[in-house]
């Protein structure tokens, strides 16, 4: 019997006998992926990297339609338990950074991000519903891709659930090239790098949710874009956590029903009090975020008219200690939950295709935001930034 690989981040849930292996004559072929254990593969265990029970999601469509495309699956990675944090922890020991085993790889996508920092696999499925693609990315320092919402090819069929509503499938790996020859392999159209000379970027850079760090690599940032022709300007957009937290919590507690029934449901004490939040949430309260997410969802298009591109930063702080609560931004110190997810969660409640990319600063990214159904032009101008080399 063949000992797998050292895995001291204890990024890795399942890694079978064999791989899947891919068709021989695919796009992708050649290539191999991971798979962040919320994705059903028949044959393979699925916990969701809790110690709860968990439904059947059935087999993921993706996952067959990246095998079908030539891709090899090695595994299932592990991920903030169930998908409802952004660390990293879970009832498996809780996933570390790649390269600093004493800090946190973010979450909930963080087996994914570190299986693609560490080189182990050419790119990795994750989900993202409040930045669980793009967190990880940014701290780990890969490139991390949430389509828009209900893409037609990057399916959530086949998925655990943590909310319907903002749930997205997306790829992790280490360059733009790589996450475009997926989408090529899997839409059947060529993304070309874009001109971004006359694009209208808009920076969203709230002064006191980031550290100073962040806000440096996100001004040179916006510097490099306009280098490359672009206009920049400031845009400001409201926090959503109060629409975004009773939507998830709510669809949460619904998904993990069955367990939360149970005198001792096997969920981490964070993880248990969040779900029982959200099975308090009255069907009016949810009305009401929903609501607000109408408003938000508004008030975003408009931005987006305005401007063709937002560049905001992906995370508030570089990677934060194993088991640290809270981090240091201008305005003070502020739950790390809160502190990341005002930053991410806008564009997964509100469906539009977000890419999350390394900046100057090491583990430090920033985030590309595009408009609804125009993923291609968002990767093509990623790509453009990006160069024919990194």
């Amino acid at each position: 019997m063949t000992t797998p690989p050292p895995d001291p981040q204890r990024a890795w849930a399942y890694r079978p006998a064999a791989p899947l292996f891919g068709t021989a004559d695919g796009p992708l072929t050649g290539l191999t992926f991971s798979i962040k254990d919320l994705y059903g593969v028949p044959g393979w265990p699925l916990t969701a990297s809790t110690r709860a029970p968990v439904p059947d999601p059935g087999e993921s469509v993706l996952v067959r339609r990246l095998l079908e495309l030539g891709a090899t699956a090695l595994g299932k990675t592990h991920l903030h338990e169930i998908a409802l944090g952004i660390t990293g922890m879970n009832g498996y020991g809780g996933t570390t950074h790649p390269f600093d085993l004493e800090r946190v790889p973010g979450g909930s996508s963080s087996g994914a991000a570190v299986s693609v920092a560490l080189g182990q696999v050419d790119f990795a499925l994750g989900t993202d519903t409040g930045g669980s693609i793009r967190v990880p990315a940014a701290w780990c320092g890969v490139v991390g891709y949430k389509p828009t919402g209900e893409h037609p090819h990057w399916s959530t069929t086949g998925v655990l659930p943590l909310s319907t509503t903002c749930d997205h499938a997306g790829p992790l790996a280490r360059d733009m090239r790589m996450v475009v020859r997926v989408q090529e392999a899997l839409t059947g159209q060529k993304v070309a790098p874009q001109d971004w000379a006359g694009i209208r970027v808009g920076r969203w850079l709230p002064g006191g949710w980031v550290d100073d760090t962040v806000r440096e690599a996100t001004e040179l940032y916006a510097g490099r874009l306009e280098e490359l022709g672009a206009t920049v300007e400031n845009v400001s957009f409201p926090e959503v956590l109060d629409a975004y937290s009773p939507i998830v919590l709510s669809e949460a507690a619904r998904v993990h029903a069955g367990a939360l029934a149970q005198a001792e449901p096997g969920f981490l004490p964070f993880t248990l009090a969040s779900l029982r939040q959200g099975q308090a949430l009255t069907p009016e309260e949810v009305e009401a975020a929903h609501g607000r997410r109408a408003v938000y969802r508004a008030q975003l298009d408009d931005l987006l008219s305005r401007c063709d591109v937002l560049l905001a930063p992906a995370v508030p702080t570089p990677p934060p200690l194993f088991g640290q609560d809270e981090v240091a931004v201008g305005e003070g110190r502020l739950p790390l939950r809160r502190a990341v997810l005002r930053l991410t969660a806008p564009f997964s409640l509100l469906g539009v295709p977000t890419v999350a990319l390394p900046s100057s600063a090491p583990f430090v990214g920033v985030q590309l935001v595009g408009r609804r159904d125009e993923d291609d032009r968002l990767l093509g101008l990623a790509l453009a930034v990006e160069g024919p080399g990194r």
